[in-house]
């Protein structure tokens, strides 16, 4: 099941701020990582999709489509999705020496996923 870049962001936008009334069964670190993990999944659902465009053979090594999007896609686009798929990936995993991310911190990530959406969209094939 692949859910669109664009309903994952949705989805943890819904995490981040649920609506008004909602009853909240997850303390908001918990949100707050869960979040991540989907903003991660959205940049590289978005990173797949632009890369299939591009060229195909790109999508098989995770590692290899970020080194080279800024041949690409421009090296300012190229190290946004570096940085934010990096604190993405930092914050997904759990440590027990360390508290949870802060949604406000998730929240930053959440509008430059967003952002990097759009560009990657926009970039020229």
């Amino acid at each position: 099941m692949n859910a669109s870049p664009q309903a994952l962001v949705t989805a943890a936008r819904n995490l981040l701020l649920p609506e008004p009334g909602t009853v909240h069964t997850l303390a908001p670190g918990l949100r707050a990582r869960a979040a991540a993990v989907l903003l991660r999944m959205a940049l590289d659902e978005a990173l797949d999709a632009y890369w299939r465009r591009v060229t195909p053979s790109m999508t098989r090594v995770g590692k290899h489509r970020l080194l080279c999007l800024g041949w690409y896609a421009g090296h300012e686009t190229a190290r946004r999705c570096h940085t934010t798929w990096s604190a993405l990936s930092a914050a997904c995993h759990y440590r027990t020496c360390e508290l949870p991310p802060a949604p406000a911190q998730i929240h930053t990530r959440l509008r430059e996923v967003a952002d990097l959406l759009t560009a990657l969209d926009a970039a020229e094939d």
